[in-house]
């Protein structure tokens, strides 16, 4: 299981490799370049991963080729929505980051799918053809609210001066070493309780379905409810919710519940984190500051999977240790949020902010 959750974890590290130049990428080489090869480099990346043979060759292609090409696509699609909303930044934050729900939600059963009836091979090259046409879109759609400011450094540390950036850096950092755990472990976890594979792949479609609900909705709430409010709430309750349901489950019923659940607040602690970005440093950083906070995914991302899952193998292949490792991060960063929050909140309790 290590060797292969290595594939996922490069992936997800590669695509936020270059958070720490994001600002200087975006006004020296502008979005439309960067849309425009991550699209090519994706599609590519996926069909040379339809001929390898050996796992080495898919930590090249799918996960480091196709990684770097999505995070060229990324950083524009994410940021752009910080620029051109205020009062609903929070919903437009969350609805640019539905779109992996709903693209988790299609792609369990479409892989699943075409795997039964072409194989894998040609369910890569499936996938990688609906790369190409999706972030062609986003290539022609995508755009910055401001013109380009050539005079930019090449790393841009200013928002490291802001007390407040500190704290959201730390957020971040620990957030995606526990992100992933739920949704990488949840198929297995249900297989060894003895549910059917087709449950299984369900519980993947259904967790998406769901995060893509929690996070339109939660950046909705958190419009009204207050940004920093709202980012203590999903944090706080989803780092209850796996050490209690998820880790304490016996039965189908439980698992499910805990799907929803994290569904619901994993998904807005991924919104709220982030459409926080601005009022926190500023319209005038939100750039090389977005770039910065999803730098810090990348560690998260490289090592959260693999490290989970020799806490399993270290455990007898039980799951706890990995389901109290991601729980007890997630406490921790709520912890982080709070003292955020205070922060900008000057010591007051009961405000909206």
């Amino acid at each position: 299981m290590t060797n292969l959750t290595w594939i996922g974890s490069l992936w997800y590290a590669m695509t936020n490799w270059n958070g720490w130049c994001y600002m200087w990428m975006c006004n020296k080489i502008g979005y439309k370049w960067m849309l425009g090869v991550g699209c090519i480099l994706s599609c590519v990346s996926m069909m040379l991963a339809s001929i390898t043979n050996s796992v080495w060759q898919l930590y090249i292609t799918q996960g480091i080729m196709n990684g770097m090409a999505s995070s060229l696509v990324w950083f524009p699609c994410i940021s752009a929505p910080q620029q051109w909303f205020s009062k609903k930044r929070g919903m437009a934050v969350g609805m640019a980051f539905a779109g992996s729900g709903i693209g988790g939600l299609v792609l369990s059963y479409v892989i699943r799918a075409s795997i039964d009836s072409v194989g894998y091979q040609w369910s890569l090259r499936i996938v990688g053809f609906m790369q190409l046409g999706l972030i062609g879109i986003a290539f022609f759609t995508v755009k910055p609210l401001n013109p380009p400011t050539q005079d930019v450094p090449f790393v841009d540390f200013s928002p490291f001066k802001n007390k407040q950036f500190l704290l959201l850096f730390g957020i971040h950092f620990i957030f995606n070493f526990a992100l992933y755990i739920p949704s990488a472990f949840l198929p297995s976890y249900a297989t060894s309780m003895g549910m059917s594979t087709m449950v299984a792949t369900s519980l993947s479609a259904v967790l998406s379905a769901v995060m893509f609900c929690g996070k339109i909705g939660n950046g909705l709430v958190s419009d009204f409810f207050g940004r920093a409010n709202q980012m203590v709430v999903c944090l706080g309750l989803t780092g209850i919710f796996m050490l209690t349901l998820w880790l304490t489950a016996t039965s189908e019923a439980q698992v499910w519940a805990f799907t929803i659940m994290y569904g619901i607040f994993g998904a807005g602690s991924v919104t709220t984190i982030t459409g926080i970005i601005v009022e926190a440093v500023g319209m005038e950083l939100v750039e090389p500051a977005t770039g910065w906070l999803f730098f810090a995914w990348a560690f998260g991302g490289l090592l959260g999977q693999p490290i989970a899952a020799q806490i399993m193998e270290a455990d007898g292949g039980s799951y706890s240790g990995a389901i109290i490792f991601g729980g007890v991060l997630f406490m921790v960063d709520a912890l982080l949020a709070l003292i955020l929050r205070q922060m900008r909140s000057k010591g007051k309790i009961f405000v909206r902010i």
